[in-house]
């Protein structure tokens, strides 16, 4: 006969087996999710349990937010990304860099009304000039989109843009004029920021490294457009050729739109001419105005348009 210890609480008993435990392939440990719910259900309420040292690890906040933490977090943002665009399915991406500033042809009107000065309206005139832009980046977004290139089971020439308004908003538009999914890669900022309405909502994320935003861009990238923008697309522009001009990354199609823009920006012969670049790294880029002549060069340059070996 079992002799009980009175001193001992009552267990509670073992659950029936469900459908699947019985599956050799099946891991026999609880999922983080579950020993959560346990511990949650379960815990008495004491001075004990109720102490931040007593939360798992992994559910306590304040212990992942710590300064120590940063390397955790590093991990834990290029993981999240890595994983969910690889469940979708996401092979290679078509990587679309541009400004948050510059209106959309149908919104020039209600940009005029916010310019109050002279030297403001002039800006403002600037900006709507470049809108011709907005709907290049629609445009090239929806052909890339239009092709639905998949191989070995993956989508490739995914749009993936900032996830912002303007430019950004322009490319994750043109893949929902065709139909298709795209993906916004946002970022924290001190003052409000938040997705376009075309980004796919299940493709959508929030970064808040920019480093590590930085690398999903590229980490998928086939190709990259660039339009015209200020310091965040000059950082995103700069890196990529950066990475390229030294090897660290594989060449691929930089279509830079906006020659006259980008002329009065970066005088890229006097780089060469001072010798800090060779002349050579001014053919790391091409010069395009239109998304036909940027998608052209995309597929000359994958052979898209010929048969497979």
């Amino acid at each position: 006969m079992t002799r009980k210890n009175p001193a001992a609480p009552d267990r509670a008993p073992l659950p029936e087996p469900v459908e699947g435990d019985r599956e050799l392939t099946r891991g026999k440990f609880h999922h983080a999710h579950q020993d959560a719910a346990f511990a949650e259900a379960t815990a008495p309420c004491t001075p004990q349990t109720q102490d931040p040292s007593y939360r798992l690890a992994y559910r306590d906040t304040d212990f992942l937010l710590r300064e120590e933490l940063r390397p955790v977090r590093f991990q834990l943002e290029l993981l999240k990304c890595e994983m969910l665009l690889d469940e979708a399915q996401i092979g290679s991406t078509l990587v679309c860099y541009g400004s948050a500033r510059i209106p959309s042809p149908d919104m020039a009107e209600a940009a005029r009304a916010t310019a109050t000065t002279e030297r403001r309206k002039a800006v403002v005139e600037r900006l709507i000039a470049n809108g011709k832009y907005y709907d290049e980046a629609r445009r090239l977004a929806r052909i890339a989109s239009e092709a639905a290139i998949v191989e070995k089971g993956m989508r490739q020439f995914v749009i993936c843009s900032g996830g912002g308004p303007s430019i950004m908003e322009a490319a994750n538009r043109g893949a929902t004029d065709a139909g298709a999914e795209s993906i916004g890669l946002n970022i924290v900022l001190p003052h409000e920021q938040a997705p376009n309405a075309y980004v796919t909502p299940h493709l959508s994320f929030q970064f808040h490294y920019f480093a590590l935003r930085k690398m999903h861009f590229l980490l998928r990238a086939r190709a990259v457009a660039v339009f015209p923008g200020g310091f965040g697309t000059l950082d995103e522009f700069m890196e990529l050729l950066t990475l390229i001009q030294t090897g660290k990354m594989k060449p691929i199609p930089i279509l830079l739109f906006g020659k006259e823009f980008w002329s009065r920006v970066i005088n890229f012969e006097a780089l060469a001419e001072e010798g800090v670049i060779n002349y050579e790294d001014l053919d790391l880029f091409r010069w395009v105005e239109t998304a036909d002549e940027a998608w052209g060069h995309i597929s000359n340059f994958y052979e898209l348009g010929k048969p497979k070996a």
